[in-house]
C-alpha cells in the first residue's frame, strides 16, 4: 500500500499517549520510532505502563525536536493544554506532520481559547493552518494536511450526535441541551481529590457547570454547519467507571419527523463511515458496547407530546474521543483507508 510511516508520541506516559501506542502496535503502515516524556526521559516505558512490557521496549526520549525529526515523519501530541501551542510550530518547521490531541489548536478564536483554557493561545497563523478533524464530518479536509487538531472527547460524542440534524435543519439549534457523562479516565492520569477512589466510587458528580472548556468547541462546530451562531447548554458529570462517554441531547424538532426519519437521515449522512453505528428504532446504546473501540453508537426517540427529539451518543473517550480518532485522522492524512489498524470489536463485557 505505502512505505512505512515513522511515528513519535509526545506525552507517552499519559492515558492518551499510551493508547496511541497500544493502537499503533496493530497498524500495518506505521512504526513507532520515539516515545517521549519530558519528566521521565531515560526510563523504560514499561516502568510507567507495565501492560506494555515486552510489547513496547522503548526507552523514553527527551523532548528534542531535532532528534524527533531525525527519526520520525509524524508526531502525536498527547500533552497538557498550553504545550502544543508552543511546540507545534517547531515541529512543523522541522518538516514533521503534527496531530495534536490536546485542545490548543481546536478553537479558531485565540481569545476564546484564552478565556476557556486560561492559557496563552497558539499564534493566529497556527490556528489558521490547523484542520479541525472530526473525521466523519470534516475528514475530507484532512488529506494532505500537516497540522491536525484532534477533537475533544465530549465534542466528538456530542457533535456526531447533533450535526446531521442541525445541518438538515431538522432541529432548532437554539433549543439544544446536552447532558454528558464521562468515566474517570477523562480526567487524565494526574492525582487529585476529584478523582480519588473514595470520592468517585458510588457517587455521581456534576462539574464545570457552564464553564467546561469543550463548550466553545461544540458551539464552533455547530455554528459552522448551521451557518449561524449556535449557543448550547452543556453540562458534564463524572460517573464511577473507567472509560466511556454518553451524551444525551435534547432539541425541539422542526417539522414532522419521527424517530424512524432521524434514523434514516443519520444512516444516509454517515453512509460509508464505518465507525458510526446507528441503532434501530427503540434501541439505545450503552458505553459498554463501544468499550475499547473506535465506534460511536447513536440512538433516537422523538416525543410527539413535547415535540422534542432525544439523541443518545456513546463513545470510548480514550479511543474515539482521543487516540483512535487521532489514528483515523492519520489514515486520512496519508490517503489510506480510514479504518486501517482500527477495525477491532469492542471489549465486552
Amino acid at each position: 500500500m505505502s512505505q512505512i510511516v515513522r511515528a513519535a508520541i509526545i506525552g507517552a506516559t499519559g492515558y492518551g499517549g499510551a493508547e496511541v501506542i497500544r493502537l499503533l502496535q496493530a497498524h500495518p503502515l506505521v512504526k513507532i520510532t520515539s516515545v517521549i516524556s519530558t519528566s521521565n526521559a531515560g526510563a523504560p516505558l514499561a516502568d510507567h505502563f507495565p501492560h506494555l512490557q515486552e510489547v513496547v521496549v522503548d526507552i523514553l526520549d527527551q523532548l528534542d525536536v531535532d532528534l524527533i525529526a531525525s527519526k520520525s515523519d509524524v508526531v502525536f501530541l498527547a500533552t497538557p493544554a498550553g504545550v502544543s501551542a508552543e511546540l507545534s510550530p517547531k515541529l512543523l518547521a522541522a518538516g514533521l506532520k503534527v496531530i495534536d490531541i490536546s485542545g490548543d489548536l481546536r478553537l479558531k478564536s485565540s481569545s476564546d481559547y484564552e478565556k476557556w483554557y486560561k492559557k496563552k493561545p497558539a499564534s493566529e497563523d497556527m490556528l489558521a493552518k490547523s484542520i479541525y478533524a472530526l473525521s466523519e464530518v470534516f475528514g475530507d479536509e484532512v488529506k494532505g494536511s500537516n497540522l491536525i487538531a484532534n477533537p475533544g472527547c465530549y465534542p466528538t460524542a456530542t457533535l456526531l450526535g447533533l450535526i446531521p440534524a442541525v445541518k438538515a435543519g431538522w432541529i432548532d439549534p437554539s433549543t439544544i441541551i446536552i447532558d454528558a457523562k464521562s468515566g474517570v479516565s477523562g480526567a487524565g492520569r494526574g492525582v487529585n481529590l476529584g478523582v480519588h477512589y473514595a470520592e468517585v466510587n458510588e457517587n455521581l458528580n456534576v462539574y464545570k457547570v457552564n464553564k467546561h472548556q469543550h463548550i466553545p468547541e461544540i458551539e464552533q462546530a455547530l455554528s459552522r454547519v448551521a451557518g449561524k451562531p449556535v449557543v448550547t447548554t452543556f453540562t458534564t458529570h463524572l460517573v464511577p467507571m473507567t472509560r466511556g462517554i454518553m451524551s444525551t441531547m435534547y432539541a425541539t424538532v422542526n417539522g414532522e419527523h419521527t424517530a424512524a426519519d432521524f434514523i434514516e437521515l443519520y444512516r444516509q449522512f454517515y453512509e460509508g463511515r464505518k465507525f458510526v453505528r446507528i441503532r434501530q428504532e427503540g434501541k439505545f446504546p450503552s458505553t459498554k458496547e463501544v468499550y475499547g473501540s473506535n465506534y460511536c453508537d447513536i440512538g433516537f426517540s422523538v416525543d410527539e407530546r413535547t415535540g422534542r427529539v432525544t439523541i443518545v451518543s456513546v463513545i470510548d473517550n480514550v479511543v474515539k474521543g482521543a487516540a483512535g480518532q487521532a489514528i483515523q485522522n492519520l489514515n486520512l492524512m496519508y490517503g489510506w483507508e480510514e479504518t486501517t489498524g482500527l477495525l477491532f470489536a469492542p471489549v465486552y463485557p
